[in-house]
């Protein structure tokens, strides 16, 4: 992945704050530590790479460790974008405050509630990434997005499985993009949502 230097060296700042702070709050899965730069962080970078957005907000939902949220936030820096990270566990949204602090992130605001208890973000571009199946996704996405707003979500190998279920309660219009990081996976970009 091509980035500035400037992107280079916040990417670093992040993984060395991702590293510390994961043996008290379990951010990533510790197995992936020793690959976090192409595991997470690279995976994550796809989405804006496809996404390109110049104007707009972001939400990231379930926010967790950043992935994708802080990678978009890094990467957006130099644009338009405003975004939200939205993340109920309050030691986690401790650890999102403390990167976005420290690597001094701007246009950036971090929600500590439940998805379901927000008012609607209006989104205008939204991302998720291990947060929940599609059945789950849509009730989620559906109350955040704007009605012209864009979906980018990082799936593993069952994504498939997780549409087809939801195909008789939900319509949307869907594209796949292989990921550059996972042959099984896929990202998915949705627009188009409403209930069947």
């Amino acid at each position: 992945m091509n980035v500035s230097r400037e992107t280079e060296e916040l990417f670093s700042h992040y993984e060395q704050l991702l590293i510390k702070w994961n043996s008290a709050i379990n951010l990533v899965s510790p197995a992936t530590l020793p690959n976090l730069r192409d595991r997470h962080i690279d995976d994550s970078a796809q989405l804006w790479d496809l996404s390109m957005p110049t104007a707009g907000r972001w939400v990231d939902l379930g926010s967790g460790g950043g992935l994708p949220g802080i990678v978009i936030s890094i990467m957006a820096q130099r644009q338009d974008v405003d975004i939200t990270l939205v993340e109920s566990d309050q030691r986690k949204a401790t650890f999102l405050r403390t990167v976005v602090r420290e690597l001094d992130l701007r246009r950036v605001t971090i929600l500590s509630r439940r998805i379901e208890d927000i008012e609607p973000l209006s989104a205008d571009f939204l991302s998720a990434r291990a947060l929940a199946p599609m059945a789950g996704l849509l009730p989620m996405i559906s109350r955040h997005l704007n009605r012209d707003g864009q979906v980018w979500l990082l799936k593993g190998a069952q994504w498939r499985e997780e549409c087809r279920v939801v195909q008789q309660s939900w319509r949307f219009n869907l594209r796949r993009f292989p990921s550059r990081t996972n042959p099984d996976a896929a990202i998915l970009n949705i627009s188009g949502v409403s209930h069947a």
